[in-house]
Formats: C-alpha cells, sequence, structure tokens
C-alpha cells in the first residue's frame, strides 16, 4: 500500500491540471505559433512559467486503483502488476484467465 499522502499529493496535481489545462493550451499556442511576434512569445513564455508547476499534466503520475503503488502499473485496467494478479486470479476482471498449455 502506497503512502496516503502520495496517493492524495498524486489527486491534487491531477485536478489542478485538468483545472488549467485550457489557459496551458493557449499560452503554448502563442508560443509555437510562427505568426506570434518576438513580444507576445516572451509574454506568453512568462505567463506560463509564472503557473503553479503541480498544474502541468506531466508531473502526475498513474497509480494503482486499489493499492496506490506507482511502479508495474497496468494502464488498460488502471491497476498494478500485484493487484492485477490477485484479482484476476480470483476471477474479479472480466475476460482475464491465468494461462495454461
Amino acid at each position: 500500500m502506497a503512502k496516503i499522502s502520495m496517493v492524495v499529493k498524486n489527486e491534487r496535481r491531477q485536478a489542478q491540471a485538468r483545472k488549467q489545462a485550457k489557459k496551458r493550451a493557449e499560452l503554448k499556442k502563442i508560443i509555437r505559433s510562427p505568426k506570434s511576434s518576438d513580444e507576445q512569445r516572451e509574454n506568453a513564455g512568462e505567463a506560463l512559467r509564472a503557473l503553479p508547476r503541480d498544474g502541468s499534466a506531466t508531473r502526475s503520475r498513474n497509480r494503482c486503483a486499489v493499492s496506490g503503488r506507482s511502479r508495474g502499473y497496468i494502464g488498460k485496467f488502471g491497476l498494478s502488476r500485484i493487484a492485477f494478479r490477485d484479482m484476476a486470479l480470483r476471477g474479479e476482471i472480466p475476460g482475464v484467465r491465468k494461462a495454461s498449455w
């Protein structure tokens, strides 16, 4: 089980990233646009740097829905490898069973 504080911190980062996504996208569009003047790019860069770091989507981490574990994450199921194996062996994940041949 992951530390509760790390799970809560990650959830806070994701919420802040969702809240600021539109503003960040607009600023990045100005910076990348060839039609923008140098002054506009500079102002957009300063505004982007002034935003909180945790508002960036890349700062959040994929975590297991059951245990909060960040390593061994299986994205298709939203679980860590350990939780996935336990749930698959108990038959709690539809369409998944242990291979045997």
